[in-house]
């Protein structure tokens, strides 16, 4: 249940992310790195690619496109990275008061991990955690090839 909440929860942020790349591209071109060629493109076609990724995530008639997802929206994750860091560049170099402080874009850059993760998980490239139960001294899920000891 958890998990479908995260996992829908991811979808409505890169969906929304994705339909304000396309809707209103100017701020998130504003913030393309200098070496990235043809940055209104590029902004637009990252838009698809969140939109593309978020629909992915969210079907439920294929795991393997909920993990191609995953590891699309994880990738994703990654290669828009030098674009926070150019973001925060720009708003370092203005002058104070203008544009958006250190207290916003060092959270933002050291949660990209966690982002990267977060999409990993949501379409199932991580498996999910098993744990051994022990009640006392015996594991509750003990092997069938080993004699309980007594």
């Amino acid at each position: 249940m958890r998990a479908t909440i995260a996992r829908i929860a991811l979808c409505l942020f890169y969906g929304i992310a994705g339909a304000l790349h396309l809707a209103l591209p100017a701020p998130f071109i504003a913030i393309v790195p200098p070496w990235v060629p043809a940055p209104a493109l590029v902004v637009m076609l990252t838009g698809l690619a969140e939109l593309a990724g978020a629909a992915g995530l969210l079907q439920p008639w294929s795991a393997p496109l909920r993990r191609a997802a995953g590891w699309g929206l994880a990738l994703y994750a990654l290669c828009v990275w030098p674009a926070n860091v150019q973001h925060m560049l720009i708003d370092l170099a203005r002058p104070p008061g203008l544009g958006l402080p250190l207290a916003y874009h060092i959270p933002r850059l050291a949660l990209q991990p966690l982002l990267i993760w977060w999409a990993l998980k949501a379409g199932g490239a991580c498996p999910p955690r098993t744990r051994a139960r022990f009640v006392g001294r015996r594991r509750a899920c003990a092997s069938p090839w080993r004699r309980p000891s007594l």
